[in-house]
């Protein structure tokens, strides 16, 4: 039953994916020729994210329906949507400059892809941010059969078919959004959330809850910290020429 299943999910997927056509990559407009940032007066912009108060258990995933899944798993395979620290640190939260940037200066997008991979059943990274511009590379390395599907509200949905062995399929994102939401529908526990942004200050909190960008021209800015559960906090900072500026951020309870 559970073969037969699978096999089923897979012809749905490779006909949504390949069957009816998917529509070229979008394509980016050329950014025009504007300012550059100064690097001896931009500097970088670091701090911290943490959680306060006691953090929600971790959710076990049941992974039964794909034994696949459940034999590279362990017995009882935990959600990564939230990891919190034993010091409250907050790991996978996407923080970016939000407002202030002065719109005259224009960053070239990175040529070399970000890769989002699907490893053990889960999409790695969980949380990640990309430019407008740059290739999105997304990938399979499990034995087992997953889809892509991408939920933005700004760009343009898709939904990929990703068999065992077959290349990485690649995507450009043509306009800024925080956060794009990614799901496989054959497995429901997966997710994954991409920031696409028009400039390269941004950041996720690694383990113990430290971010940093640099390059920051002076100027004065808002700074949004996401976390998928948690939500949004919001900072201001003034950088000055050559100076760092550390941030925090909390969640949770005061």
């Amino acid at each position: 039953m559970v073969t037969s299943r699978l096999r089923s999910l897979f012809l749905l997927s490779a006909v949504v994916a390949f069957g009816c056509g998917s529509p070229p990559a979008e394509q980016p407009a050329p950014a025009p020729a504007g300012k550059s940032v100064d690097p001896s007066t931009a500097h970088a912009v670091s701090g911290r994210v943490i959680f306060k108060g006691k953090a929600p258990a971790r959710e076990v995933i049941k992974m039964s329906s794909d034994p696949s899944c459940a034999t590279g798993s362990g017995q009882k395979p935990l959600s990564d949507a939230v990891l919190v620290a034993a010091d409250g640190a907050l790991q996978n939260a996407f923080v970016y400059i939000k407002d202030g940037l002065d719109p005259a200066y224009t960053f070239a997008a990175p040529s070399a892809p970000v890769v989002l991979d699907q490893k053990g059943c889960f999409f790695v990274p969980r949380v990640m941010g990309l430019r407008v511009g740059q290739p999105l590379e997304m990938a399979n390395t499990d034995p087992t059969f997953h889809n892509i599907h991408a939920l933005p509200k700004q760009n343009r949905e898709f939904n990929h078919g990703l068999a065992p062995g077959i290349p990485p399929m690649r995507h450009t994102f043509t306009t800024p959004e925080v956060m794009v939401r990614f799901k496989c529908d054959v497995h429901g526990w997966m997710a994954a959330h991409i920031g696409v942004m028009a400039h390269p200050f941004f950041a996720v909190t690694a383990a113990d809850g430290t971010f940093s960008f640099s390059g920051v021209p002076p100027g004065t800015y808002t700074v949004d910290a996401w976390h998928e559960v948690f939500g949004t906090q919001t900072a201001r900072v003034t950088v000055g020429a050559g100076e760092s500026s550390p941030l925090s951020f909390s969640f949770g309870g005061t």
